[in-house]
């Protein structure tokens, strides 16, 4: 038995580093923010009531819904590489998923997140209506994390993930602390035009929030706390709802 396993945990090493590698040939620092939204819509269905929803894949059988518009671009990027990896190894749609929002944060300049393989596809669609809404204040947004099984403090540095993009927090192709930095001069509220543009309005819930804002000044100051956090709640994530192949 401990052969076998020693065996399998080997064959999961070398599929690990090949989709890594795979996913390296694709996936530039321009199309990261559309990889680990990706993450985040076919994880963030995950409801612990019912244990319903996760990491499972099932966000391929999602893209024509309103809030996963622009997606079907970011998967199609993943389809290259996962179509070069099953020639080797069979791979889920949720393991590849979850180790490409992993590189597309590297890639970026943030940390390096592990990421442990072995998740089973939905053969169906996750329930709609599951995803926080972007226009939910801190209290609804904290009530829907919570449903999740993700603490406010996950929820601040999860978040952080829109450094990356066009939402106008910092350079769009850097992943670092800029997000929170820039939420505390909540430049929405000046009279610029441009400056209405930045963020979502849950972004702009999160500093008007006490227990948020705690968070928000720690990573603002700390760097590393915000990649360490980071890379915790993203671990967390990509592990909530999923089914696991076993051995």
């Amino acid at each position: 038995m401990e052969d076998l396993s020693a065996k399998a945990l080997q064959s999961d090493t070398n599929t690990y580093m090949l989709i890594k590698e795979e996913v390296r040939k694709v996936v530039s620092k321009g199309k990261a923010a559309g990889v680990l939204r990706l993450v985040f819509h076919d994880a963030g269905t995950f409801e612990m009531d019912g244990n319903s929803g996760g990491m499972n894949g099932s966000i391929v059988y999602e893209l024509e819904r309103p809030e996963n518009s622009g997606l079907k671009k970011s998967l199609k990027i993943l389809d290259k590489a996962k179509g070069e990896v099953d020639a080797i190894q069979q791979v889920s749609w949720a393991d590849m998923i979850a180790v490409a929002g992993a590189e597309a944060v590297s890639v970026c300049g943030g940390p390096t997140i592990p990421v442990q393989l072995g998740r089973l596809d939905s053969l169906e669609p996750d329930a709609e209506g599951q995803l926080p809404q972007e226009s939910l204040d801190a209290p609804g947004l904290k009530q829907s994390f919570k449903r999740k099984g993700l603490s406010t403090q996950e929820l601040v540095a999860l978040s952080g993930a829109h450094t990356l993009g066009s939402k106008g927090f910092g350079s769009p192709f850097v992943f670092d602390n800029s997000y929170y930095k820039i939420l505390l001069e909540k430049p929405w509220k000046s009279s610029g035009g441009m400056s209405s543009m930045v963020g979502l309005p849950s972004d702009h819930a999160l500093v008007e929030d006490d227990e948020c804002l705690r968070w928000i000044k720690k990573y603002a100051d700390n760097q590393n706390m915000f990649f360490d956090d980071f890379k915790k709640a993203y671990i967390k994530l990509v592990n909530s709802g999923a089914r696991w192949k076993s051995l």
